[in-house]
């Protein structure tokens, strides 16, 4: 079981250390904050809750419930506002670990967000289903390369990819994975991630996606954002182009989808040795 440590954030909310993954579940920079501006904003969630009656979000690690919480928080100004036609929100979270989304609510991290949006974390971290006349939120525990089985192909109006780093949880960042995120995805959909790593955008690229960057929150590097063409994209640096011609950009692999942690790296890592592709270093010294 993982040992998880409260950790204060400069915007005032606080987020989980993992001892496991040796990672926070959210930046330094700002836990609340960073839920809208990696996940909810580059996603467009109020731009589309202005021209759909129905949203779909498929939330993947939902650790905490932050970033479905910066969604429905969204959707709840816009409406309290008068400013969508929206009538539903339907939200499937993937987690592995119950405990987190649990403590969240024990320790009473969720009383950043709305009485009521804080009750629906809650309630969904007990029953891991909240129906109410315009919101369901569904909490799919287990390995996500399981549980995406039970998300419909072309069903997501935006993906939010959260899982620890790809050194840590490579199994959630391969080609294969992110092939099956790619197939829940609606055409005009989005997947936001936090990551500008070369591998995983690789693997979006095989995916069949286009990626583009995101202005960086709280971090030097850009995050990523993709989607299927002809969707327009914010396109990425020069720089990070040419990091994917390198040995960094050889994607994680989990053909079986069931392949540990430390095998996929190892795999990689062989891939990487027997690659003619230059090394990353060599920009890096550029």
């Amino acid at each position: 079981m993982d040992t998880l440590s409260l950790f204060p954030t400069e915007d005032g909310s606080v987020t989980f250390w993992s001892e496991t993954f040796q990672e926070t579940f959210h930046s330094s920079h700002g836990a609340k904050h960073e839920a809208e501006a990696k996940f909810v904003i580059p996603a467009k969630i109020a731009e589309k809750a202005q021209t759909q009656t129905k949203l779909n979000i498929l939330d993947v690690c939902y650790g905490l419930g932050y970033n479905s919480a910066a969604a429905i928080a969204c959707i709840s100004n816009l409406k309290q506002s008068s400013q969508t036609p929206i009538t539903s929100l339907h939200i499937m979270a993937l987690e592995n670990n119950l405990e987190v989304p649990q403590k969240a609510i024990a320790t009473r991290l969720v009383n950043i967000w709305q009485p009521a949006i804080a009750q629906v974390l809650t309630t969904a971290a007990t029953t891991q289903i909240v129906e109410t006349e315009d919101l369901t939120l569904q909490l799919l525990i287990g390995d996500a390369r399981q549980t995406i089985s039970q998300v419909p192909q072309k069903w997501a109006d935006a993906i939010f990819l959260d899982p620890f780093s790809p050194p840590h949880c490579p199994q959630l960042w391969t080609v294969e994975f992110i092939q099956l995120l790619a197939n829940c995805l609606k055409p005009d959909g989005y997947l936001v991630t936090y990551s500008s790593s070369a591998a995983v955008r690789t693997a979006m690229l095989m995916a069949g996606l286009q990626i583009g960057a995101i202005a960086p929150i709280g971090r030097k590097s850009p995050s990523t954002i993709a989607a299927f063409a002809p969707t327009a994209l914010p396109p990425i640096s020069d720089t990070e182009a040419a990091f994917l011609k390198t040995r960094a950009a050889i994607p994680y692999r989990d053909r079986t989808l069931q392949s540990t942690a430390s095998e996929i790296i190892e795999s990689r890592k062989s891939e990487q040795n027997q690659s003619e592709l230059p090394a990353s270093s060599s920009l890096r010294k550029k």
